[in-house]
């Protein structure tokens, strides 16, 4: 689970990467838009895993 959030987190900052730096959203460019379920879908995952990401940080707290 740890590796899937971490992969869509990575997902998600190299869109925003592109976002800011080339104005090219690649996931509305692959699943055909910005508002079509399948975009909708990655946006909300990608959502959930830097969600699920934030217990890394609590976790790490509690070890030192």
């Amino acid at each position: 689970m740890e590796k899937l959030a971490l992969l869509l987190v990575i997902i998600g900052a190299l869109n925003w990467g592109f976002i800011g730096l080339l104005q090219f959203d690649l996931i509305a460019t692959l699943f055909g838009g910005a508002g079509t379920l399948m975009s909708r879908i990655v946006y909300t995952l990608v959502g959930l895993a830097g969600i699920y990401a934030i217990k890394f940080f609590v976790s790490e707290r509690e070890r030192t």
